[in-house]
């Protein structure tokens, strides 16, 4: 009986054991299958350092980044997410500059008596382009001046 209540005993304390010595994933290994996780993101990177994941990079949205952290936390062997990365910038709004429509159509209606010379929107600024004698660049200053539109490029030659 005695012999019997040692062997179970053993059996016991070796079934233990083996249980109890799980194998241990590497941190190298643990790097591998977060970087895997995280693919879907570019310009981001992972490194796992005693089971502690640290995400860096940027994310093009704040959505991403925690869909990110949520797969890292998933993966099995990470103990926590340092989360270590930003998320780009909105970009700022293009402001595209346009002369208003009635202002161009004002400037060229006084114009239309002075050949050559017309008034354009050249890159969001009224600009007057083209060549006349003295005495008509004279007029058309006089003339576009008078309608008090503000700001212009006068980029006529003089002939």
């Amino acid at each position: 009986m005695k012999k019997t209540f040692k062997i179970a005993a053993l059996a016991l304390m070796v079934s233990m054991t083996a249980v109890s010595c799980k194998k241990k994933v590497s941190d190298a290994e643990l790097t591998t299958n977060a970087t895997t996780a995280i693919t879907a993101y570019p310009g981001t990177s992972v490194e796992v350092k005693e089971g502690q994941a640290h995400l860096s990079g940027v994310f093009a949205t704040e959505a991403d980044k925690q869909a990110a952290i949520a797969a890292l936390k998933k993966v099995e062997g990470v103990k926590d997410v340092h989360d270590m990365a930003t998320v780009a910038p909105m970009a700022a709004p293009v402001e595209v500059n346009m002369v208003d429509a009635a202002v161009l159509a004002k400037v060229n209606t006084a114009l239309k008596d002075i050949p050559g010379v017309k008034a354009e929107d050249v890159a969001g600024t009224l600009t007057l382009t083209g060549s006349t004698t003295s005495a008509n660049a004279r007029k058309v200053k006089e003339s576009v001046d008078a309608l008090k539109i503000g700001k212009y490029d006068n980029k006529i030659t003089v002939k």
